[in-house]
């Protein structure tokens, strides 16, 4: 009888990777939708990438489009959606008229902090299984890949 595959009796990461995020992504929306929070996947990043520019001027529509690997038009229907949910706002650049740039609200600043919240509880709730020092050592591994993956993409 010849031995089994290794690989085939080994865990696939890949695909628990996919099944571990999709469920993340899951009890996220629960936990936004708990707080009335109707957002799109895309909506929810793009409020992201905006806020990453915090210390810097507003992005224009062409650097949240470079950074969502989108065309232009694909970050406009988002801008306008999040616009009308009071979350951003087009403001003029001050050097060149010709350009918009996108800055969060007040409602922008807040929804996202409540979207943080609802990452952190999703979290909690996929995570209860571990023990403190099985948490420890996943956000270490974790860290590995995230580092990683910066210096090989």
């Amino acid at each position: 009888m010849p031995s089994p595959d290794p690989a085939a009796t080994e865990p696939d990461l890949a695909e628990q990777l996919v099944r571990l995020t999709r469920r993340m992504h899951r009890a996220q929306q629960r936990h936004m939708e708990d707080l009335d929070i109707a957002l799109t996947p895309a909506q929810t990043r793009l409020l992201r990438i905006v806020d990453h520019y915090r210390d810097q001027a507003p992005p224009r529509m062409a650097d949240l489009a470079a950074r969502l690997e989108v065309v232009p038009r694909a970050v406009t229907t988002l801008v306008d959606a999040l616009e009308a949910k009071d979350a951003v706002r087009r403001v003029p650049d001050p050097a060149n008229r010709r350009v918009v740039r996108i800055e969060l609200t007040d409602t922008g600043r807040s929804t996202l902090r409540a979207l943080r919240g609802a990452r952190r509880a999703a979290a909690r709730d996929i995570l209860a299984p571990l023990t403190a020092e099985e948490r420890d050592v996943l956000g270490g591994l974790l860290s590995t890949l995230v580092d990683g993956a910066a210096t090989h993409c």
